[in-house]
Formats: C-alpha cells, sequence, structure tokens
C-alpha cells in the first residue's frame, strides 16, 4: 500500500497512488461498483474510497497483497458461502492480489447493501410519519 504524506482527496488521487497493474484492479473494482450502485456517491472516508446511499454502502482499498473489501457485517453474512474462499471477518474480506478478483461476487454484495441500505431509509421514513 502507499502511505500517503496527506490524506487523498478523491478516489482518483488514492488510485494514482498505486503501480498501474493494482491501479487496473482499483479501476475495475471502482466500475463494478458504480454500475452496481448507479445513484451511490464516491468519496474518501477513513482515507479510503468509499460509496455512500442513504449512509455508508462499501470501502474498499488496496495493501501489500491483497485487496480489503468492507460491505459491512450484514454483507460478509449473506454472502458468507460464497466468501468462504477469502479470509473474512466481521466487516471485511481479503482478496489476494495473486488469485483473480470475484468482481461478480463485488457486484452482488454492493447490488444486496443497496437494498439494505434504501429498506432501512424506507422504515425510518414510515416510521417517522407515524
Amino acid at each position: 500500500m502507499t502511505t500517503y504524506k496527506t490524506t487523498p482527496k478523491t478516489i482518483d488521487e488514492y488510485i494514482a497512488g498505486f503501480s498501474k497493474e493494482v491501479q487496473e484492479i482499483l479501476e475495475k473494482i471502482r466500475t463494478t461498483i458504480k454500475e452496481a450502485a448507479p445513484n451511490g456517491e464516491e468519496t474518501i472516508s477513513y482515507q479510503i474510497p468509499t460509496y455512500t446511499l442513504k449512509g455508508n454502502l462499501v470501502h474498499f482499498a488496496a495493501w501489500k497483497k491483497h485487496i480489503g473489501f468492507y460491505p459491512a457485517s450484514s454483507g460478509i453474512k449473506e454472502f458468507e458461502n460464497e466468501l468462504s474462499a477469502y479470509e473474512i471477518a466481521k466487516g471485511t474480506v481479503k482478496f489476494p492480489l495473486d488469485k483473480p478478483i470475484p468482481y461478480d461476487l463485488i457486484s452482488k454484495i454492493v447490488s444486496f447493501r443497496v437494498k439494505e441500505n434504501l429498506d432501512r431509509a424506507e422504515a425510518r421514513k414510515r416510521k417517522n410519519k407515524s
């Protein structure tokens, strides 16, 4: 992972700090997320690329030997079987850089998180009307 002297202000700045090979992976993850969450907003949070939609959606980051993908604990729990080939923790999955990145799975997880966030926002709206 690149060590930044200052926190990147955009995802473009973040991605530019890595080798060409890692930049290609990060850009493809970014595109995958954008396609699965077209209304999501890009930002930097915790010094890493973040997508929000009615709250945090997902984060991702490049590390020395893996890509960290952070879809919240619900995203991990929902796709536990599909993620069993990877190192996972409560809200984190590590995709090794020496293996193919599962872009289709990332897309499914992001779509799940979009629905989850929108459902939660709708439930809050209904509750506030009561």
